[in-house]
C-alpha cells in the first residue's frame, strides 16, 4: 500500500517518523511521504521529517496545552498552510492517507479529525486514521480527549486502527518510559501490513494485495491489528501448527486493541519465506478467524519475506463492539462528567448533616 503519512501532535509525529523510518530501514517502499504537523515548535525541531507549524497567530508556537477544542479550530483555520504543503507529495500513484495521532492531547485529537475531513474533501484515495488510546493513568483530561476525538475521527475518516497504549506497556513501566518501545512495536505491526504487496522476496502462492487492506477496512468504524511471530523449520508441513499458533496469538493476546473479535471483516496475512509458509495452516487459521469473529468475510494471504521466522497479521475491520473499547469510552464519559461539575465548597462539606457527630 503505497502510503502519506501525516503525523499530528507530539505523539503523532513521533510515530509518524518511527513508521517512515522502520519501513526505510526494512527498504520496503510503502512509505513514499511523511509530514508532521503540530502547534508547538518544540516538538516539531527533533523530527527528521518535513514539518508544519500552525496555529503560529493564536499560541505562538507554544502548543495548545491540551485543549482539543482550541486544536479543532487553529486547524479548521490553518487547513489551506497543512495542504500546500502536502501538494505535489500525493501522487497518483498514493494508495492511501493515514492521518496518525494520539488522542489524548490536544494538537492531535483536535487536529486529526479536523484535518480527516479536509483530506476527504480534496482526495479520491481512503483517508485512514491510526489513533493512540491513553493508557489509564494518564489523566482524566486525555480521558475525556480521547473520547471526544475517537467519535469525530471515526465518523470523519474511513476507518480509524486504534492502539491502546496499555497493551503495550511493559509491567511497572509507566507510559512515559516506554514511549519508543510503544512506537516500536506499532512501527513493525502497521509497517508489515503497509508493505504487504509491496516488497516481495520470492513468489507466495497467494500474495496479499493492497485491495485487500482497502476491502476490509471498507466497512468503516474502528480496526485493531494483531500480531504474533515465532521461529520457522524449514519444511512447510512442520510450520502448520506455527502458522495456527501465531493466528491465534496475534487475535487474543498479540492485538493492538486488546479483547476484539467481533468484527464485522478480517484479513490475515502470513509473512515469511514463501516456501516455509504452509498451504494448510494458512487455511485452518482463516477458518478458526471466521468461527472466532463471527465474520463471514475474511481475507488470508501471504506476504514472502526473507526471514527466518513467520508471522501473523490480523487485521479486524468493525470492531466497535469490543468490551475494551466499551470500558474506555465509559472511562472517557466520567471524565467529562467529572469535569462539568462544580468542585464542592469546602465549607458546604464541613457542614454536611449526613455525617454524625464524633461526640
Amino acid at each position: 500500500m503505497k502510503t502519506v503519512l501525516i503525523g499530528v501532535g507530539q505523539a503523532g509525529g513521533k510515530l509518524a517518523t518511527a513508521l517512515a523510518e522502520f519501513d526505510a530501514r526494512m527498504e520496503f517502499g510503502a512509505v513514499s511521504e511523511a509530514i508532521a504537523v503540530n502547534t508547538a515548535k518544540a516538538d516539531l525541531q527533533p523530527l527528521p521529517l518535513d514539518t508544519v507549524l500552525i496555529g503560529q497567530d493564536r499560541v505562538n508556537g507554544h502548543g495548545v496545552g491540551g485543549d482539543n477544542e482550541l486544536g479543532a479550530e487553529v486547524m479548521q483555520a490553518d487547513a489551506l498552510e497543512v495542504m500546500d504543503a502536502l501538494d505535489g507529495r500525493i501522487s497518483s500513484k498514493a494508495e492511501a492517507i493515514w492521518v496518525v495521532a494520539g488522542l489524548g492531547g490536544g494538537t492531535g485529537s483536535g487536529g486529526a479529525p479536523a484535518l480527516a475531513r479536509e483530506l476527504q474533501r480534496v482526495y479520491d484515495v481512503p483517508i485512514y486514521g491510526l489513533g493512540i488510546l491513553p493508557g489509564r493513568d494518564e489523566g482524566a483530561i486525555y480521558q475525556a480527549n480521547a473520547g471526544r476525538s475517537l467519535k469525530t475521527f471515526a465518523r470523519e475518516a474511513d476507518s480509524v486502527l486504534l492502539v491502546d497504549n496499555d497493551a503495550f506497556r511493559s509491567s511497572g513501566e509507566s507510559v512515559e518510559e516506554g514511549f519508543d518501545a510503544i512506537n516500536e512495536a506499532i512501527a513493525r505491526r502497521i509497517g508489515l501490513l503497509l508493505a504487504s504487496g509491496e516488497a516481495v522476496e520470492g513468489v507466495g502462492e497467494s500474495v496479499v494485495d493492497t485491495s485487500e487492506v482497502i476491502n476490509t477496512l471498507r466497512s468503516g468504524g474502528i480496526a485493531s491489528l494483531g500480531y504474533a511471530s515465532a521461529e520457522s523449520s524449514e519444511s512447510a508441513e512442520e510450520n502448520i501448527n506455527t502458522v495456527m499458533s501465531t493466528s491465534r496469538r496475534a487475535v487474543l493476546s498479540g492485538a493492538s486493541l486488546p479483547n476484539a473479535t467481533d468484527a464485522d471483516s478480517a484479513l490475515l496475512v502470513v509473512a515469511g519465506q514463501p516456501d516455509r509458509i504452509p498451504r494448510k495452516g494458512v487455511e485452518k487459521s482463516r477458518r478458526w478467524l471466521e468461527d472466532e469473529t463471527n465474520s463471514m468475510e475474511v481475507r488470508g494471504g501471504d506476504f514472502p519475506l526473507g526471514s527466518e521466522r513467520l508471522a501473523s497479521l490480523v487485521l479486524l475491520a468493525g470492531v466497535e463492539g469490543t468490551q475494551r473499547l466499551a470500558e474506555f469510552m465509559e472511562r472517557a464519559r466520567q471524565a467529562v462528567r467529572d469535569a462539568e461539575e462544580p468542585d464542592e465548597d469546602p465549607a458546604d462539606a464541613f457542614a454536611n448533616d449526613q455525617l454524625e457527630d464524633l461526640m
